[in-house]
């Protein structure tokens, strides 16, 4: 199977897309990520929901688990209020000249997707044209429903 079968269509943001926009976005559509484009709808990067959680949680409660006992449900929903006012740019971690990104071709095989999601530990590939234009997306979820089939019942 080739990624043009397995693309979805899928959520786009821009760098200026406001934080919580984007977090609530990938909560209500239960994507693991979004695509991140740039001013001219080619892919910039994707963000993960473990990047929005990384934002939030401080790095304390990252490093020891443990402490987040010491948060009440008070204290977890204020975590929330370090996305107001910051967009999908200020989420995003420093970007190291990084020529590479989760894209593939339509021709993609499944194995070359997987390949790029497990190099560049992305849940979500993008799948673009020849001129870089995404026309869908690969998540984990929808390769792994094409890898592993359920075995059918009798």
């Amino acid at each position: 199977m080739r990624a043009r079968e397995l693309a979805e269509r899928f959520p786009i943001v821009s760098l200026s897309t406001d934080a919580l926009t984007a977090a609530r976005t990938m909560g209500d559509q239960r994507h693991p990520g979004l695509i991140v484009c740039d001013g001219d709808s080619r892919p910039h990067t994707v963000l993960p929901g473990t990047q929005v959680l990384r934002f939030m949680i401080p790095s304390y409660v990252q490093d020891d688990p443990a402490l987040a006992r010491v948060y009440d449900e008070r204290g977890s929903d204020e975590l929330l209020t370090k996305l107001s006012n910051k967009t999908v740019q200020d989420l995003l971690p420093r970007r190291q000249d990084r020529a590479e990104l989760p894209v593939v071709d339509p021709d993609a095989t499944t194995l070359e997707v997987a390949a790029v999601m497990t190099r560049m530990h992305s849940p979500v590939v993008a799948v673009v044209d020849d001129d870089g234009r995404v026309l869908g997306a690969v998540t984990l979820s929808r390769l792994f429903e094409v890898l592993f089939p359920t075995a059918p019942t009798t």
